[in-house]
């Protein structure tokens, strides 16, 4: 049994190191530095986002590569692709790079290759860094002295990991307007690149099915009051719902822009801007319909004590997500805000591509229609 226990010990110290090792080198690629991914032939990995910003890093050209997710790819061409691929560098070129990789109008310029393990590996070290999901991969026959390397099941299991690991590390009394009688409690863990947070409004019967609503973060929604979508009115009127309906929970994820981070939400909105709806824009950018999990908001609940839940949400994707995590779903309720001119095209896009619970039907008589 001791034995058993120091191979455990040893296995779980090494799964530490690794979580910490994929940390590091998210950071790194998030900063606009290589990255080494430590597989059968060593590569380095860097943002597309990074080339455009400073000019085309020290990598070496032979075998290079740039590694698009298959959204950007049928937008730039390949109206069937379901994969990521990879185009050809014979010669780095930051220009063509760009094309490629970030601009509206740019096209497919040669044939694309299925991405490799180690370019997958790439590509979600770009979307933990919440950076454009492009990246450009160049093998090397060692890994330069002073660059970060990576082994591929690390950053492969690292969200995996991140949701088994969720703790709480803090809970504090957080009186709101409309609910004073509210608790934040803090978790480590999860998604994104900050804390979790559950806002318990008022004193659930945990023995009870819980309200709960799976609310992602939206710094221009939640704190501004942004036209653009219903985020904020969400947020606000299900926490005064629950204060005065006997309490819930509201799960505040770390998930801005269903995920992409708050960069490309802005990015998305540019494009928006220019006659894209939600979904396009992501898809321009390299973005699929949702990048979110949900698995680590059922062991936040269970860390609550919470087992059975009536969900206030649109989305069918967070139902089926606890559900299959093992929370009992007993009930499902709307969780609307205001239709305005500003986000009324965004609410139809949620309805239309996404198969969200919106009732939009007086509003039919305008057309909604993609670029």
């Amino acid at each position: 049994m001791p034995f058993v226990t120091n191979v455990e010990e040893r296995r779980r110290r090494e799964q530490v190191r690794e979580q910490v090792d994929v940390e590091r080198a998210v950071a790194e690629m998030r900063a606009g530095r290589a990255v080494a991914i430590l597989a059968e032939t060593p590569v380095l990995a860097v943002s597309a986002e990074a080339v455009e910003a400073a000019g085309m890093p020290d990598l070496p050209d032979l075998g290079a590569r740039l590694i698009l997710p298959a959204p950007r790819l049928r937008r730039i061409g390949l109206a069937s692709r379901a994969e990521a691929g990879a185009v050809a560098l014979p010669v780095l070129d930051p220009e063509r790079i760009a094309a490629l990789a970030l601009k509206i109008d740019g096209r497919i310029d040669a044939p694309v290759a299925p991405a490799g393990r180690a370019d997958a590996v790439a590509l979600e070290l770009a979307r933990l860094a919440q950076v454009l999901p492009a990246v450009v991969v160049a093998p090397v026959a060692a890994v330069p002295e002073g660059t970060l390397a990576v082994a591929p099941g690390a950053v492969e299991a690292f969200r995996t990991r991140q949701a088994a690991a969720l703790a709480i590390v803090s809970r504090a009394p957080v009186p709101l307007d409309g609910a004073p009688e509210t608790e934040f409690v803090v978790f480590r863990g999860g998604e994104g690149l900050r804390d979790q947070v559950a806002v318990v409004v008022g004193r659930p019967d945990l023995a009870q099915p819980v309200a709960v609503r799976i609310h992602s973060a939206c710094l221009t929604g939640d704190l501004f009051g942004s036209l653009k979508c219903d985020c904020g009115d969400q947020l606000r009127g299900t926490a005064r719902w629950m204060a005065e309906h006997g309490g819930g929970i509201i799960l505040y994820l770390d998930q801005e822009g269903r995920g992409n981070g708050l960069a490309n939400k802005i990015r998305a909105y540019a494009l928006q801007a220019k006659g894209f709806d939600t979904y396009a824009a992501d898809e321009v950018l390299g973005f699929g319909l949702d990048q979110r999990r949900f698995d680590f908001a059922a062991a936040m609940l269970r860390h609550l004590g919470v087992a059975a839940v009536r969900v206030l949400s649109n989305n069918p994707e967070k139902v089926a997500a606890l559900a299959a995590a093992g929370i009992a779903v007993v009930g499902e309720q709307r969780a609307l805000g205001r239709v305005t001119p500003e986000n009324l095209r965004y609410l139809a896009a949620k309805r239309d591509v996404a198969g969200h619970a919106l009732d939009l039907d007086a509003f039919t008589c305008l057309s909604i229609t993609e670029p």
